[in-house]
């Protein structure tokens, strides 16, 4: 039986025709190739080659020999080759979904740097609302998707992403921008453009008011955040958002002000758990993870590697 490295050795003297030049092929020393080739025909009791003037001319059984090997290494340059391609993503497209807060800040920045490590990956990206993502998982359309709310389905599995707070925006000139913080009470004083209650957001937000029972009356409703974004810095009130959506000063003309009372809420990637997630999508989902823990504060990201630790456990 030969092992790989006598099978490499036998290889390098029948291309280079010389101890010294197999030796510098496979870059060890002249006598250790000398050896390991006299015990291998001693190991085989057949002799593989004949000194002529000074080169190692290959017997016929030699001949035979190689070309079994070179049928080896071409399976072996065929592996490399596969290996190299899956490692730039060739040939493959990565589908993923995510709700509208998730993809307009982090989703981008997590690409530009799956791109970085697989060059040559396709990457399709649909925005979907919340009762959207169960089709898009289950029918196949897409492998994995960003959520701001965990459902209960048999068929999808909800892994934590991170955890996230909510501010309030105002325009850049409202008499509110230099304030550090802000309270629900304050808040609540002025014209509110706002998420639908219904929306895992807009929840957040209601009871925020709720548990001080204060009134609020939203005039504007609109349902995503960037719309949200929009109507401030029109003029047309102030507003209660996700941080991920206005995170890296994403949203120009506008200032994002910290709540005083709790406002946070847990994000979750979903993924149908009759199959294995690729290669492709579980370097997203932690680059994903790493963008949107880089923006909030050490307290929810402690709280979030907790929450991630229970669950996979």
């Amino acid at each position: 039986m030969l092992t790989l490295r006598q099978i490499e050795v036998i290889r390098a003297i029948m291309i280079t025709g010389t101890i010294a030049g197999a030796a510098k092929l496979l870059s060890v020393s002249a006598p250790g190739i000398s050896r390991l080739m006299k015990h291998t025909e001693r190991t085989l009791r057949l002799k593989l080659f004949e000194r002529r003037h000074g080169r190692y001319i290959p017997t016929p059984e030699a001949n035979d020999i190689f070309e079994q090997i070179n049928g080896v290494y071409k399976k072996v340059d065929d592996l490399h080759y596969t290996l190299a391609r899956i490692e730039r993503g060739g040939e493959i497209e990565l589908r993923l979904g995510s709700v509208p807060s998730i993809c307009h800040v982090m989703v981008p920045r997590a690409i530009e740097r799956l791109r970085r490590k697989h060059p040559d990956l396709r990457i399709d990206i649909n925005i979907l609302k919340i009762e959207e993502a169960l089709d898009y998982l289950l029918l196949g359309k897409g492998e994995i998707a960003a959520m701001s709310y965990k459902l209960d389905h048999p068929g999808i599995d909800f892994m934590p992403l991170a955890m996230g707070e909510l501010l309030c925006i105002v325009p850049d000139s409202h008499e509110l921008a230099g304030r550090a913080c802000l309270s629900a009470r304050e808040i609540v004083r002025h014209e509110l453009i706002g998420i639908d209650p219904n929306d895992p957001y807009g929840r957040v937000m209601s009871e925020i008011f709720s548990r001080q029972g204060l009134a609020y009356d939203m005039r504007i409703k609109a349902r995503f955040g960037t719309t949200v974004c929009s109507l401030v810095r029109a003029g047309l009130g102030i507003a209660i958002i996700d941080q991920f959506t206005v995170a890296h000063g994403s949203m120009q003309g506008i200032t994002a002000i910290p709540i005083e009372e709790p406002t946070e809420f847990q994000t979750y990637v979903a993924i149908k758990n009759d199959k294995a997630p690729s290669l492709y999508a579980e370097t997203f989902v932690s680059l994903l993870r790493e963008e949107m823990n880089a923006v909030v504060s050490p307290r929810l990201r402690a709280s979030a590697k907790a929450l991630e630790k229970i669950t996979s456990g």
